[in-house]
């Protein structure tokens, strides 16, 4: 068996992996604009509009959040630069991605607050909340592991291919999250057969899609 002819073939499909998780999430990002834009009341936290304040939420979480978790799980592929670098842009992005997840997540419950709603009481919340908050940890144990001078080198081998496997098992459930939020937004607005609610299924899929493609260039990168 050529060794090098696999691993080669491993890094082709990686970088075309890469490629296609691109152009699926700028995709997810553009239509959820027009969504929020052009079909809903807009964006804005400090709205006295509550929809507005609401659509906040959508667009931070994904286009802030996930998407941003997406590309640093693909920094490695994507920034050419050193392994050191590499890692400080990968931690960089993950943490940008909690701080307006954090905004994103507040949209929410300001949303609630302005409607006098009950809060944590779907399964979007459950599945997203318990994302966020998995996710956050695993940042600081990466960043404990990975970033800290006086962490051993054993220990770094030791807790990578956790690292990794977490990582793709939340991106995973970021994915579910967003979806399922999508589904609560389309049932809650009633469409069914409109333009708008085509092109929510269109927004949900693009960002599986994207979710998927993230997975296959980390999962094959790390044979290439």
């Amino acid at each position: 068996m050529d060794v090098s002819a696999d691993r080669t073939t491993f890094k082709r499909h990686s970088s075309l992996s890469t490629l296609v998780a691109h152009f699926f999430g700028i995709l997810a990002v553009v239509l959820m604009l027009i969504w929020l834009l052009h079909y809903r009341e807009g964006i804005e936290y400090g709205s006295d509009n509550p929809l507005k304040v609401l659509n906040v939420h959508p667009f931070l979480m994904y286009c802030g959040f996930l998407f941003l978790v997406g590309q640093a799980m693909m920094t490695y592929k994507t920034a050419y630069a050193s392994h050191q670098v590499q890692k400080m842009v990968h931690g960089g992005l993950h943490l940008i991605g909690l701080v307006l997840g954090i905004v994103g997540i507040s949209a929410a419950f300001r949303f609630h607050d302005k409607l006098n709603l009950k809060d944590m009481v779907s399964l979007h919340s459950w599945i997203g909340l318990t994302t966020f908050i998995l996710l956050g940890l695993q940042w600081l144990l990466g960043a404990f592991t990975f970033l800290a001078p006086q962490s051993s080198s054993g220990t770094r081998a030791r807790m990578m291919p956790w690292h990794v496997l977490g990582g793709r098992a939340l991106l995973y459930m970021g994915i579910v999250a967003a979806l399922t939020g999508l589904m609560q937004r389309a049932t809650m607005l009633g469409q069914s057969t409109n333009a708008e609610s085509r092109l929510i299924n269109f927004t949900g899929l693009a960002i599986l899609l994207f979710g998927v493609s993230v997975d296959f260039s980390v999962a094959l990168g790390r044979y290439g």
